[in-house]
């Protein structure tokens, strides 16, 4: 791949309209940024569940915030690699200075299909295609268009959120630029290349879209017959702003919970440094640290200093691999390549995560409130779609924002109009519609 035609102000949807944005002064991936912040889809994380339920009388992350912390990451580790590449790149100097702007887009943008509850939402519309009333749809629908049901994906449906043309909207969804989508795409290839991964980053009914987006980039097809692409470069700092800012934050937040103690809070934080290598790390910690005296800054300021630890290291981990990665056969992330006290700290957490966080009851009860709440909303707005013949399924439908509607006799198609509307509901709105159906908030 070649960082010329890999960063590209070329935008989905608008080539050759001949409009021009006077606003100069606005470089066009900024505009990619601003379109996010203002976008209803990006508000709407406020409320949606990261890991704990909300609200709460102790403020933990959303969605919201958690996107917002990783695009400063992101933003940061974009412009190292960019000043990296420019001292080894001659062409396209300017473009590569923007490469911060546009990992920080698309870090804001990376949760933008989650549904409700975290990621038992993602499970519960899955669960009801697999075990649920969903399966009576299966032979209405091809065997690619059914991976896609039974195997819901985030990822995939903010690549969708963003490219696809809703009804009444623009061609190219928010005409985002290619670079910006390209950075989004996790996993390069659709639901049925490796069904047993349950991961994938397009669904079929945008597969032309992300191929187009492909083919101007210069982005390689690996496996022709399965439509494997090479991952877009950039989307290695993405994942790594990501995966720092929820280990890291996720200790916090638990912290805060008093789900983990200040002692093996302040431990696990302490694991990233080496007395050898980090000297400038106890120095600041025997000054500074020493002022602070609130329990939850001293966490904080822990924090702060890991997170600058990990995104030198994995800047350095992208650099090192560089060839490898634009020839498309670098694998894993760039976290997991993290070697010595990093690494190990690293697993460290994920161990105690899964363990005493993920694992909480506050966890649990807002998962299994998901399951019951999307089940119930799929089971309700799935029929009436598809069969809009009774007077009760025409009220639902009217629910529906025009936006979502199709005029496609597709089931697949109609059944993606109910997962769009369900999947982009806030938390508070799942519960609410769901009472009002059950007739529960009249009791």
């Amino acid at each position: 791949m070649d960082w010329n035609r890999l960063i590209s102000t070329d935008r989905l949807g608008s080539k050759n309209r001949g409009i021009k944005d006077n606003a100069s002064l606005r470089p066009e991936f900024q505009k990619d940024y601003d379109r996010l912040v203002f976008s209803s889809p990006f508000r709407r994380l406020q409320d949606k569940t990261q890991v704990f339920p909300l609200p709460g009388s102790t403020f933990v992350h959303n969605r919201l915030t958690h996107s917002l912390e990783v695009a400063s990451i992101g933003k940061t580790l974009g412009d190292m690699v960019s000043m990296e590449l420019e001292k080894r790149e001659t062409a396209n100097t300017v473009l590569i200075s923007e490469m911060g702007t546009i990992v920080s887009t698309a870090c804001l943008a990376h949760d933008l299909g989650n549904p409700p509850f975290g990621h038992s939402g993602e499970s519960a519309i899955s669960r009801y295609f697999q075990t649920g009333n969903g399966l009576q749809y299966r032979d209405l629908v091809t065997e690619n268009e059914w991976n896609d049901l039974q195997h819901f994906e985030g990822n995939a449906n903010a690549f969708r959120i963003l490219a696809h043309s809703f009804k009444g909207r623009r061609q190219g969804g928010y005409a985002m630029t290619y670079s910006t989508l390209a950075s989004l795409v996790k996993y390069p290839f659709p639901s049925t290349a490796f069904p047993e991964k349950n991961k994938y980053g397009f669904f079929h009914s945008e597969i032309e879209t992300f191929t187009h987006v492909a083919n101007e980039l210069g982005i390689p097809l690996l496996d022709e017959e399965k439509k494997v692409y090479a991952r877009y470069p950039l989307v290695y700092l993405v994942e790594a702003a990501d995966d720092i800012a929820y280990q890291l934050m996720d200790l916090e937040d638990a912290h805060k919970l008093r789900i983990l103690d200040t002692k093996e809070t302040e431990e696990l934080f302490l694991q990233f440094f080496d007395k050898t290598y980090d000297e400038w790390f106890f120095n600041m910690k025997d000054s500074v640290y020493q002022e602070v005296i609130d329990t939850n800054e001293r966490i904080a300021f822990l924090r702060s200093l890991t997170i600058s630890k990990l995104i030198k290291e994995t800047q350095a981990v992208f650099m090192n691999h560089h060839t490898e990665i634009m020839e498309g056969i670098f694998e894993g992330s760039l976290v997991k390549h993290l070697k010595g006290t990093s690494g190990k700290a690293m697993k460290a957490v994920q161990k105690i995560s899964v363990q005493k966080i993920y694992r909480n009851p506050e966890v649990i009860s807002i998962e299994l409130a998901g399951y019951n709440i999307l089940g119930t909303l799929l089971e309700e707005f799935i029929p009436a779609v598809i069969e809009p013949s009774t007077d009760y399924h025409k009220k639902l439908i009217s629910l529906i924002p025009e936006q979502y509607h199709t005029e496609s006799s597709s089931v697949y198609h109609k059944i993606q109009t109910v997962l769009d509307f369900v999947s982009n509901m806030t938390d508070l709105y799942a519960v609410k519609l769901y009472k009002d159906i059950k007739g529960i908030s009249l009791v």
